[in-house]
């Protein structure tokens, strides 16, 4: 029997703040879908066997489109009504290969970053299965904290949380199912893990141009990163 890693990509909000209609994971981006970026990035590295894109129902053509050019490869989820559910939907359908040992890891990546690199992908899942569970993030230097005098201070070892985060699939779906019938909605999958796990989750350095799409002038920053 096989072992492998699998990777979600999460396509199924809105992304109101970037100003268009259309769900900005498929605004075009260096000649492309935003999303597509990603998944290309995730079907790049040798330890991800199994690729699922969680999308919105109401985007399935847009996805169909992107999903054309990776040749059958992308497993297609519909999201729920939180991010949180969406992962769980995710972990739900692939449960029987997590059960069966045919899926040790799993890495969980927002689609509105577009510029994750391969490298970036191997670090995490490595980290994932050498201790259990990893993020990526930057030191955030410019973080403080507010005491209850209001006094301001820094905040050591702070980092910004970026995707994909990975974590042993077993634990990662029990948690997670926990958190569902408990009520619980975590911040990011992490937050979640962190309640319902005893996982060590281990930082590991993040990249600047891994980006999350917010605001339309992320678009212009990826685009002239993408074109380095």
């Amino acid at each position: 029997m096989e072992t492998t890693a699998a990777a979600v990509v999460l396509a199924s909000g809105a992304g109101t703040r970037v100003g268009a209609k259309l769900n900005k994971v498929y605004l075009p981006l260096a000649g492309r879908r935003v999303v597509a970026w990603s998944l290309d990035a995730f079907a790049r590295v040798p330890g991800i066997g199994v690729l699922v894109l969680v999308i919105r129902p109401q985007d399935r053509e847009l996805a169909d489109e992107v999903l054309a050019d990776f040749a059958g490869e992308v497993e297609v989820v519909h999201g729920g009504d939180t991010r949180q559910a969406s992962e769980l939907n995710a972990l739900r359908h692939l449960a029987p290969r997590i059960a069966g040992g045919r899926v040790d890891a799993v890495l969980l990546h927002d689609a509105a970053r577009p510029l994750v690199h391969p490298h970036l992908v191997d670090a995490v899942l490595a980290r994932t299965r050498e201790d259990g569970g990893a993020v990526p993030g930057l030191a955030a230097d410019d973080v403080v904290g507010v005491d209850a005098g209001h006094l301001v201070a820094q905040v050591p070892g702070a980092i910004r949380v970026q995707t994909p985060q990975g974590f042993r699939a077993g634990p990662l779906l029990e948690a997670y199912e926990q958190a569902a019938r408990e009520g619980f909605v975590g911040t990011d999958t992490s937050s979640c893990m962190e309640r319902f796990s005893s996982l060590p989750i281990r930082w590991v350095p993040g990249a600047p141009e891994n980006l999350k799409i917010t605001y339309p002038h992320d678009l212009v920053v990826a685009e002239r990163l993408l074109a380095r």
